[in-house]
């Protein structure tokens, strides 16, 4: 399975924030999209990404101050990504190397989305029981129901 295939599975809608934003704009959008990351791009690239592990890190450094901490002063610059073409091995290695629960996914300069690691959980759990229904159905020398799972 490549990551685009997860794409498929999780959809493409995407959160952005400016750098120059404040810590409390970025948290309100977090809480109002129910999401745990936000890419910022920043004159049309991606420069950097803030998670909600940022966001409790700027917390403990300034206080009741960190809503007016600018995102730039908190987010993890030049963030790694994933590409579309990579596979989930790899990117599911790359993710518990790097403590990453959440990862862009880019194609050149383009932003394709964010994966979590839930996202690939699920992914990997649907990927799973599609296989185990095949084998059964093997098996037992059964039809298997079509589905579209895109293989």
């Amino acid at each position: 399975m490549q990551v685009r295939e997860i794409l498929t599975i999780k959809g493409k809608v995407l959160y952005t924030i400016l750098p120059s934003k404040t810590l409390a704009e970025g948290i309100a959008i977090m809480a109002e999209q129910d999401v745990g990351s936000l890419v910022c791009f920043d004159g049309g690239r991606m420069a950097g990404m803030l998670t909600f592990r940022e966001v409790f890190k700027a917390m403990h450094r300034h206080g009741a101050n960190a809503g007016s901490v600018t995102i730039a002063d908190v987010m993890v610059p030049e963030p790694r990504y994933a590409t579309p073409n990579m596979e989930i091995d790899e990117l599911r290695r790359m993710m518990i190397d790097h403590h990453m629960r959440y990862l862009p996914v880019m194609d050149g300069a383009t932003l394709m989305g964010v994966i979590s690691f839930h996202d690939v959980a699920r992914a990997v759990l649907e990927e799973q029981s599609f296989e185990n229904k095949m084998l059964k159905a093997y098996i037992h020398d059964q039809p298997v129901e079509s589905q579209s799972q895109g293989k």
